[in-house]
């Protein structure tokens, strides 16, 4: 039986962003279990906060840019800390988790994700703006126009929102979130934002 590693992720998670070089070299070193069948990784949307044009409040603001100091000072993680006072943030992640949504289907949700991720922390952009998301979707070769309707079709049929309740459903409440799915059993796996080994090891063990 082939078993399931879930990634629960918001492309907005600044977390998320932290925990990257990491997840990537954890993907590295499952590699040889997903080319042998026997492990496949299922990228998950969580959804941090839901459709909003009200301005983000000062408060907020102050908490998620002290948020971002301190992944920096803890992991070393870069942030570009100009979009706190050149964009107009607001508390909505729901556009750039549907734009990741729209990049699955043809197998560019990763690059998508990155895309995002770089614009907003490195590029000082805002993912909840639509230009900002159509800027990535071109970036990574997809279609402007056919980006824009599909987004509009995700959004009309709640399948974003279908996604996040399944998440809801395993207990994948934070993000990012690991949990290891073999058959009907949910194994969650501790995360370690500097090693990947101890996650690899804890899967290995689930495995076995």
């Amino acid at each position: 039986m082939t078993a399931t590693l879930i990634y629960c992720y918001d492309p907005m998670c600044s977390w998320c962003w932290g925990f990257r070089p990491t997840w990537t070299k954890l993907q590295k070193a499952l590699q040889h279990l997903i080319d042998a069948n026997q492990l496949t990784i299922q990228p998950m949307l969580g959804g941090l906060a839901i459709d909003s044009d009200v301005a983000m409040p000062e408060e907020m603001k102050a908490k998620l840019e002290g948020t971002w100091k301190h992944i920096q000072s803890t992991l070393g993680t870069e942030f570009n800390f100009d979009f706190w006072k050149t964009a107009a943030p607001r508390r909505s992640t729901y556009p750039a988790c549907r734009a990741c949504y729209v990049a699955r289907d043809i197998g560019l949700e990763e690059e998508m994700y990155h895309a995002i991720q770089e614009a907003y922390y490195l590029n000082a952009k805002n993912p909840s703006d639509l230009d900002t998301l159509i800027a990535c979707a071109e970036q990574i070769g997809m279609n402007a126009d056919g980006f824009q309707k599909t987004m509009q079709h995700v959004k009309n049929e709640r399948l974003l929102e279908e996604e996040i309740e399944q998440a809801r459903h395993l207990g994948l409440n934070s993000f990012p979130s690991l949990a290891l799915l073999i058959g009907d059993k949910l194994t969650p796996i501790p995360l370690d934002y500097k090693d990947h080994l101890s996650m690899l090891t804890a899967i290995k063990k689930a495995l076995s």
